[in-house]
């Protein structure tokens, strides 16, 4: 138990003070005028109050992630609190504020044009095709799920329930911001915070034994050389530690800020929370079942995992919670994902979205591609998705460092994470059966030696990249 609350101290902290310090390396400007205020168009630039935008930036970001990635997560061990409290204050929570700052900086730009302005047209072209790639894998993710649990629920046809759910998803992709997501979101995201605050009082008031990390930093993992540590669990939490799903959400806050001055709450605040999430529901799968034996029983069904922790610690509001948390949390991060890919793709042929004719002509065809991977195996889809979601945080990351560069300021707070970040990405496609499927070993080396050779490289040639009035001059 000490772990776990000294653990969510941390996480309180990093928000006070390194959120602070990352706020005041960047510089905002209270008085500028931002993108709600200048480009005001009814649809997607809309000002916000701001504790709305944040509880929209918390669900759009949280969703199902920081549960079943954390669930996942603990069955590494204790080892995983370090990974989210470390990985939500120095790398997620820098990620998410430097992907919605730059983008309220850059008329509310989506990510692969932030890319694009930073690092260089081929790194733009190139993230484009990523960000849509994951965000139609986001939806997909987020339909087959919550289709089968209905399923089990009501009886329908799990075929006719994916219909449902991806009109659903058509509808709030095109329909102004503040009226379905602005009106709504906010209730599912404080239901979201509820449920977790509630396992985590009851935990502790049940007495439950959560495993501390002194002397138990070990993979406890059942075969840990298939699955070590590194860089498995970085992949595995991403949610609650850092994902780069969280930078194709932030642009769509940032066209709703008014103010500069919200940007630390909305952005690195929500990453977080959505730490304290995820620490919950690791803490809960480890203590629940009597340790990490106990909940590798369950083969990794972490919808059945929230269904008998909920139910049994909260009685009928936990059934009802969990049925939330399975059902409407994935729904509610499917539908802003093809919303962000209508953005994104309009961004890139600079496309105005005012008009339903257009939004109709970019987002038709996404929901087409949607729907026939939804016969893919699921299994398949999320593979992919785990390494492209990590992938984008660390071209992310190195953005916001050329970003510092240019700008002369403190670049290492976005430095340090995007070389381990590299190391991370490489290690897991050098070794991942979607990738090169190279021995364990040979994969770690080769993925902390590559990062290494990335960061000495880009820090001999950092001062050549930008003149002295700091224009980009070469890639």
């Amino acid at each position: 138990m000490i772990t776990f609350l000294l653990s969510i101290v941390l996480l309180v902290l990093g928000h006070l003070f390194y959120g602070k310090f990352v706020e005041k390396v960047f510089g905002v400007d209270p008085k500028a005028e931002t993108p709600a205020i200048k480009l005001e168009d009814g649809v997607d630039f809309i000002p916000l109050p701001g504790w709305k935008i944040f509880m929209i930036q918390f669900l759009n970001i949280a969703g199902l992630g920081p549960i079943f990635g954390a669930i996942a997560g603990a069955l590494f061990g204790p080892v995983a609190f370090i990974w989210i409290v470390i990985g939500s204050i120095f790398a997620g929570g820098v990620h998410d504020y430097m992907s919605g700052m730059l983008s309220l900086r850059n008329d509310g730009k989506s990510v692969p044009e932030l890319v694009g302005k930073y690092l260089g047209q081929p790194y733009r072209m190139a993230m484009r095709v990523i960000s849509v790639v994951l965000l139609v894998l986001v939806g997909v993710v987020f339909v087959a799920g919550p289709a089968t649990i209905l399923h089990g629920l009501t009886g329908l046809n799990v075929q006719v329930l994916i219909y449902i759910i991806f009109a659903y998803y058509l509808i709030a992709t095109l329909v102004p911001v503040d009226k379905i997501i602005a009106k709504i979101y906010p209730l599912f995201g404080a239901a979201l915070l509820f449920m977790a605050a509630g396992v985590g009082i009851m935990l502790f008031v049940g007495g439950f034994e959560i495993p501390e990390l002194f002397g138990n930093i070990t993979n406890m993992q059942a075969s840990p050389m298939k699955t070590p540590i590194f860089p498995m669990l970085f992949i595995t939490i991403a949610c609650g530690a850092i994902s780069g799903f969280h930078s194709t959400q932030s642009p769509l806050m940032a066209r709703c800020l008014t103010n500069e001055k919200q940007g630390k709450n909305v952005f690195y605040g929500s990453m977080i929370a959505e730490g304290v999430v995820a620490l919950v529901w690791a803490a809960a799968a480890m203590a629940f079942f009597g340790g990490v034996k106990g909940l590798a029983g369950f083969d990794g069904n972490a919808a059945t995992i929230v269904n008998v922790i909920s139910n049994s610690l909260l009685g009928k509001v936990g059934g009802a919670l969990a049925v939330f948390g399975v059902v409407a949390a994935p729904i509610t991060s499917g539908d802003t994902a093809f919303r962000s890919a209508r953005l994104t793709i309009a961004d890139a042929l600079n496309f105005e979205q005012h008009s339903m004719k257009n939004r109709l002509l970019v987002a038709i065809p996404l929901f087409v591609i949607g729907f026939f991977l939804s016969k893919v195996d699921f299994n398949i889809v999320w593979r992919y998705f785990g390494f492209t979601n990590q992938l984008i945080a660390t071209i992310v990351l190195w953005t916001s460092t050329a970003y510092f560069v240019r700008e002369k300021k403190n670049f290492w707070i976005t430095f340090i994470p995007a070389v381990f970040m590299t190391s991370v990405c490489i290690a897991f496609i050098m070794m991942a059966p979607i990738g090169f499927g190279l021995p364990v070993m040979m994969s770690k080396y080769t993925g902390i030696a590559l990062a290494v050779g990335i960061g000495v490289v880009f820090l001999a040639v950092k001062d050549k990249v930008y003149n002295k009035e700091g224009k980009k001059v070469t890639v």
